[in-house]
């Protein structure tokens, strides 16, 4: 029979059609053959049912004329010929047969055997309606809600339910608890549709089962109850309801009103993806992603992420966008991801905005564009999504694609930092330590420290503990400080492995413990830290936790100096100087004492002076010796420093022409940066 569509409810949506068909027949006047032929069409014998029904139909008998007219309908005992269905109906129906009016008007309704033509088919169904067939007020009040053939009337439409399901019509009973759920004719009542839905749910009708479960789990109508959700879940799954298959697996997914089950979860998710359901094909993807339920598969995750995604829908859309991001399920492909990215984001996917932002900002997949990167970040921040927050922030602090300004990266840390974002607190801890954008407030830096570290950041982790060790925005707090050191180091933060190797060669916080210091030391400096290279080393070199060792001593000093570090060019020198681990080389030694001078070390100042009043390495020469020493005791007049009595010693030796030079000379080391071209100049000069 010509299906009609009627109106199905999934709350809080509003409603859809949903496809019916009616064969319904009521009795007419008997006649010779009429009951034979009725029994022979009950047991399915239709060549017997038409031998009966023609010879009385002929005659004009109405109900064997809506028999025949329902057998060329569906093709039974003769081949299917709408329009000759439609003549039967017709001459039935005008006799007043209700059953061949009802379907009369299907025929106009669908366009079989005739032109489609819906005013028709409304004037045939309330003939039908108005002899009281239920079937017929249910598809009066269908063509009132929709407005097809008549004037859109909720009104009437829930007049024309209203009788239908008075009569036990589960379908009309579903359409009435949907236009009581949704306020259309009536005004707006849950327990009212609670009450349609129920007697139609009871009769078995799929889309009122579904239908009461989604009020059940929203508490609409009623108390709210996952367990009562998921029995009518459940029932209107297993008759095949796609809606109620998916909430069924979200209900196992989330273990609301069901222990939590993910193989559970992913056989009904499997069940509605299968009929086309998207939001389950899309959740499918997320369980093969993540292993729940089922073995881990990222293509098996693809797939269903696809058919999800070219159905629309944004969450799977950003999911197949990540998976090409990551190169998880498919080969790694920035500008697919990008596409997938955009799709979604153009639907207001918020972490689709956010990735579509970082894709920008760092050039993947699409040219590098950071205003580009900034339109994503904002209209994701603007969602309150906290990566495109704290990200925005970042552009904000950095001038890219948007005019620098703290004050508006602060603004943008808070927010995000405020949902948890450890990097966002972090960050804000950084411009309170600085007073960038915010004045400068130690207590406050420590606060942002905190929060930050206690998720486990690293960064912050190894901040808050040099605020410890410091004293500042905290009480001076050298166990603390070793605490928050340690947490950072046993992540691998070469910065805080180094300071806690420097707790434990001083002793501060805990007992002084060089083998311990030598660890953490070991693991910083293996990272390439420079200041835990020359550490190592000196430990090395003093036999400070390990036997004294000049070769791994010079060895890591050297790997220290590669990097610029001046203390670990003044120690090379040193140890050329006095062949430790190296063998004796006086021009080797004045080489590294000259790098470490250029650097500002006073140590190597003064000790080149040394070579040069000694003639060690290089040409003697007082004057170079004495602005050597100056320039060193300038720059540490402590008494550890000798640089002062060596200069008092050699001005002792030195003629007044050569203190003259020394002091001339010593001018011109001071200027910034020009230590080694003053140097130069002036051995030139001398030659």
């Amino acid at each position: 029979m010509p299906s009609l569509y009627k109106m199905k409810f999934q709350l809080p949506t509003p409603f859809i059609a949903l496809g019916m068909s009616l064969t319904l027949l009521i009795p007419g006047v008997a006649s010779a053959g009429i009951d034979e032929g009725i029994a022979a069409y009950a047991n399915k014998d239709f060549a017997t049912a038409m031998q009966e029904f023609e010879p009385i139909a002929s005659q004009g008998l109405a109900q064997a004329q809506a028999y025949l007219g329902l057998m060329y309908d569906n093709g039974q005992g003769v081949p299917q010929n709408y329009q000759e269905a439609v003549k039967w109906y017709r001459l039935a129906a005008d006799q007043g047969n209700a059953a061949a009016q009802l379907n009369l008007g299907l025929m106009y309704a669908s366009g079989q055997g005739l032109l489609k033509d819906y005013k028709e088919a409304a004037k045939w169904y309330r003939l039908a309606a108005k002899q009281g067939d239920a079937a017929a007020q249910f598809s009066l009040g269908l063509v009132y809600a929709n407005g097809q053939g008549l004037p859109q009337s909720y009104k009437e439409a829930m007049k024309w339910y209203r009788l239908a399901a008075e009569q036990g019509d589960a379908d009309a009973q579903f359409n009435l608890g949907v236009m009581h759920a949704n306020g259309q004719g009536v005004p707006k009542d849950y327990q009212e549709a609670m009450k349609w839905h129920r007697l139609a749910a009871e009769q078995g009708q799929a889309d009122a089962q579904f239908n009461l479960g989604v009020m059940h789990a929203n508490g609409q109508g009623v108390s709210q109850d996952y367990e009562e959700a998921v029995k009518w879940y459940r029932l209107a799954a297993e008759q095949g309801n796609a809606a109620a298959q998916f909430n069924l697996g979200r209900r196992y997914d989330d273990g609301q009103g069901v222990p939590q089950d993910y193989q559970e979860a992913v056989k009904w998710y499997r069940l509605a993806a299968e009929q086309g359901r998207a939001d389950a094909q899309s959740n499918l993807g997320v369980m093969y992603a993540n292993g729940q339920g089922v073995s881990q598969d990222h293509q098996e995750a693809v797939k269903w992420y696809r058919l999800a995604a070219e159905q629309g829908r944004a969450a799977a859309q950003f999911n197949l966008g990540a998976m090409y991001d990551n190169g998880q399920g498919v080969p790694l492909d920035h500008q697919v991801a990008v596409k997938w990215y955009r799709l979604a984001a153009e639907q207001g996917r918020a972490d689709a905005q956010s990735n579509l932002g970082v894709m920008y900002a760092n050039g993947l997949g699409v040219p590098q564009n950071y205003k580009e990167a900034v339109k994503w970040y904002r209209l994701a921040a603007e969602q309150g999504n906290s990566a495109a927050q704290f990200n925005f922030g970042v552009m904000h602090a950095n001038g890219q694609g948007v005019p620098q300004s703290y004050k508006e990266a602060v603004k943008w840390y808070r927010l995000a930092a405020a949902q948890g974002r450890a990097d966002a607190q972090f960050n804000l801890g950084v411009r309170h330590a600085i007073g960038q954008g915010v004045p400068l407030d130690y207590p406050e830096a420590a606060k942002w420290y905190r929060l930050a570290a206690e998720h486990g950041r690293a960064d912050a982790q190894y901040s808050l503990g040099l605020m410890y060790a410091n004293g500042q925005g905290v009480p001076l707090d050298y166990p603390e400080a070793v605490k928050w050191y340690r947490a950072a180091a046993e992540q691998g933060r070469a910065a805080a492995q180094f300071n806690l190797g420097v707790m434990y060669a001083n002793g501060q916080g805990m007992p002084l413990d060089y083998p311990e210091a030598m660890k953490w030391y070991r693991l910083a400096a293996e990272q390439g830290d420079a200041d835990a290279q020359f550490n190592l080393g000196l430990m090395y070199a003093n036999g400070q936790g390990v036997p004294q060792n000049y070769e791994e001593a010079v060895k890591w000093h050297r790997l220290a100096a590669a990097q610029g570090d001046a203390n670990a060019h003044a120690n090379l020198g040193l140890m050329y100087a006095n062949g430790q681990g190296v063998p004796q080389n006086y021009e080797e030694a004045v080489k590294w004492l000259r790098l470490a001078a250029g650097l500002g070390n006073a140590g190597a100042q003064c000790n080149l002076g040394v070579m040069y009043a000694n003639g060690l390495g290089v040409v003697s020469s007082h004057v170079v010796a004495y602005a050597l020493y100056s320039l060193s005791a300038t720059i540490d007049p402590s008494d550890i420093n000798k640089a002062s009595n060596n200069r008092k010693t050699l001005s002792e030796l030195m003629q007044a022409k050569e203190n003259l030079a020394a002091q001339k000379l010593t001018r011109e080391l001071s200027k910034p940066g020009n230590v080694l071209k003053a140097l130069d100049k002036y051995e030139k000069n001398s030659l």
